[in-house]
């Protein structure tokens, strides 16, 4: 809503300095190039938290990740969600004394289990109380392999028919995964939600979230696990593995391997008691290092230094 005649960036600049602005924080890749120019024009400091690359389409993989890694490399101050990612950024050509890495954080007090909401949570979703409910939050793109999950599920079924599978999420693979659960005959086995605004009602229908991804940043999908402990069996993928340390939060499996995720699953299922506990202590984790409190606190030290570099 600049003054008449004034260009974009004319008010972009006036705003900027009108409100003294000292750090321009950046998100994503149109916004790293965007705060790196106006850095450049207003004097204001440059910073990025780099969340990953995990696009799929040909354009962002070719064209736009590349283009954002080199732009990366020239920023002053970088935020890395995993230390997979900030590997990554040093391998593109960023300084590493420039790189803090903070992992993702969750509002715990707005993700938290409440049991007297289990019974219509599985009821919705149309779970019997025989049913052991494994579940699944996430777009249904490649990377999330739930081509992958889908095998390990029908190989699980034939020894429990009693399993269940909800998968909750939409995207570009929805036909063909379900399809591919037709095909191994899963129809009346596996739940596809679509798209869901809240995922609380989800976990308070499962007895286990697996994630099976190829690549991750840091998912979301495992703080909300763990915050509505939620038993977790999960792929190393990007920075899960930091999120959840294998036997102590969770179970973290190698990714791309059906017979280990089968064995996790299965070991999840088979120690109940082991698992609760673990759950338990991933809840612990997110009320602690892992709470927004926490998060806002590490990366309010970085703004402190960036603008004490200024």
């Amino acid at each position: 809503f600049g003054a008449a005649g004034e260009s974009e960036a004319a008010f972009t600049k006036r705003l900027i300095a009108e409100r003294h602005i000292d750090v321009l924080h950046a998100h994503d890749y149109k916004t790293d190039l965007l705060a790196l120019l106006l850095s450049r024009v207003t004097g204001a400091r440059a910073l990025a938290t780099v969340h990953g690359w995990t696009g799929h389409s040909a354009r962002e993989r070719i064209c736009y990740y590349p283009a954002d890694k080199r732009v990366l490399a020239r920023y002053p101050r970088l935020i890395a969600v995993s230390s997979e990612i900030a590997s990554e950024l040093v391998k593109n050509g960023a300084d590493p004394s420039r790189i803090t890495t903070i992992l993702n954080a969750i509002d715990h007090t707005r993700f938290r289990r409440d049991p007297t909401q289990v019974a219509g949570a599985r009821a919705a979703l149309g779970l019997a109380a025989g049913n052991i409910a494994i579940g699944a939050v996430g777009r249904l793109e490649p990377q999330k392999r739930f081509d992958l999950l889908l095998e390990a599920f029908a190989l699980l079924h034939l020894d429990d028919p009693q399993l269940r599978l909800v998968i909750a999420g939409d995207g570009s693979l929805k036909r063909q995964l379900e399809h591919q659960r037709d095909a191994l005959g899963l129809a009346d086995s596996v739940v596809f939600t679509g798209h869901v605004t809240d995922v609380t009602p989800v976990h308070h229908a499962l007895d286990l979230f697996v994630q099976s991804s190829d690549y991750e940043g840091t998912p979301n999908a495992v703080l909300e696990a763990m915050a509505m402990q939620t038993p977790i069996v999960a792929t190393e993928a990007g920075g899960t593995a930091e999120l959840v340390h294998n036997g102590v939060h969770g179970r973290i499996i190698p990714v791309g391997k059906l017979d280990r995720l089968v064995s996790g699953i299965n070991a999840a299922l088979t120690a109940p008691d082991e698992t609760r506990r673990m759950a338990d202590c991933a809840r612990r984790r997110v009320e602690g290092e892992l709470s927004f409190e926490s998060r806002c606190r590490r990366v309010e030290a970085v703004y402190q230094e960036v603008v004490g570099h200024a």
